[in-house]
């Protein structure tokens, strides 16, 4: 689905820790001009806007005095605790300076708060009424002082996507300190080209992408090409570009061609097959031959336990899982029909030897279609 600009509602805001950081730690100059911009943006177009904001632990480290990324989780939930308070200072304030009536909402999410069905719904149903206030910009981070090292989003690039697929957003604009997707890392080649539209994001244009060495810093390319993938499939229409460019959200806006633009997928998601593509966290691999590839891609049909070839992590029946090639390209997300040790018993035998093995057969299929969403 191309989104008409003209009929776009619904925007979130993706803000990168980069944009967020200076030499001397949080500074929040870059932050104020986005926020100059988002106000009357909002005011003039009556758009419901989220914003997605890293910062936390960056303003926790200013505030601590530490001059490196907590690698510790207990540490860094405690970083990102100080900084959180400091984190919607700024944004409140700044909301308040330049937003004419704009007042903000703190929204603290962790993965485990979309795993659960009945949650998941809840926070659609908080974001749309703060939309319904009309006056309110809700301010989501990942709530890194409680969250478990399992449960965690890892980078609020993800987060971004989950939420702008949860809330059916138009668009995404994933704002960083690079121009976009370029053929090559501009940090070491300053020539290499920006590739402007992307319609499919293949395993060739995920080579090209480059992890970020800042010390403050979680995501990289490789995560908001994942952003882009998850979004672009719930027909989010995904942009990443340089946030400090004056205008750059005004002028993606009106249309112009600024950093890469990803295009959203042709078929739309109902809200239960995006909870399970996106609203759950993958506790899991599983790998599959060729021949299961096609059957789910070409076929439409279910995943058996003749096309598994390898199991990774520990899962329960009922969890997500990552379905993958060979090469460990995603294919699909699912929700499995038995557990982790079940199918390491039983991968690659056919349906009817289910029962032997495990001395059960709870059902023919591992993931049924009607659990699958292929990505």
């Amino acid at each position: 689905m191309n989104t008409d600009l003209n009929k776009l509602k619904t925007l979130v805001v993706k803000i990168g820790t980069s944009l967020l950081t200076g030499p001397g730690g949080f500074d929040g100059r870059v932050l104020e001009e986005i926020v100059k911009e988002l106000c009357p943006l909002k005011r003039e177009r009556a758009l419901n806007i989220v914003v997605v904001s890293s910062g936390a632990v960056g303003c926790g480290m200013t505030a601590l005095g530490l001059s490196e990324r907590p690698k510790l989780l207990p540490l860094k939930q405690a970083t990102a605790a100080v900084g959180q308070a400091n984190l919607m200072h700024y944004y409140e304030t700044l909301f308040r300076t330049y937003g004419q009536g704009l007042r903000t909402a703190q929204v603290l999410l962790s993965a485990s708060d979309l795993d659960n069905r009945e949650t998941y719904l809840n926070i659609r149903n908080t974001l749309q009424t703060l939309f319904a206030l009309g006056s309110i910009i809700p301010i989501v981070n990942e709530n890194d002082s409680v969250a478990v090292e399992e449960l965690r989003f890892g980078d609020n690039d993800t987060l971004a996507a989950r939420v702008a697929a949860k809330i059916g957003a138009d668009m995404l604009i994933i704002l960083s300190n690079v121009e976009g997707l370029c053929e090559a890392d501009p940090r070491q080649y300053p020539d290499a080209r920006l590739i402007g539209e992307v319609g499919e994001i293949t395993p060739e244009l995920e080579a090209l992408a480059c992890d970020t060495g800042e010390q403050v810093s979680v995501g990289g390319m490789v995560t908001k090409l994942a952003a882009a993938r998850i979004a672009c499939a719930a027909q989010v229409r995904t942009i990443i570009a340089n946030g400090r460019r004056p205008k750059v959200i005004r002028d993606i806006l009106d249309g112009q061609t600024v950093g890469t633009t990803f295009f959203s997928s042709k078929e739309a998601l109902s809200h239960r097959k995006r909870w399970i593509a996106f609203g759950r966290a993958s506790r899991g691999v599983l790998c599959i031959d060729d021949g299961a590839k096609k059957a789910l891609l070409l076929d439409g049909r279910s995943l058996l336990a003749a096309g598994i070839t390898a199991v990774e992590g520990r899962f329960q029946m009922g969890d997500s899982v990552r379905i993958t090639d060979k090469a460990y390209h995603d294919i699909a997300r699912g929700l499995v029909n038995y557990s982790s040790d079940d199918i390491e018993r039983i991968k690659g035998r056919k349906s009817g030897d289910i029962e032997l093995i495990l001395g059960r057969k709870d059902f023919d299929e591992v993931v049924h279609r009607n659990n699958m969403v292929l990505l």
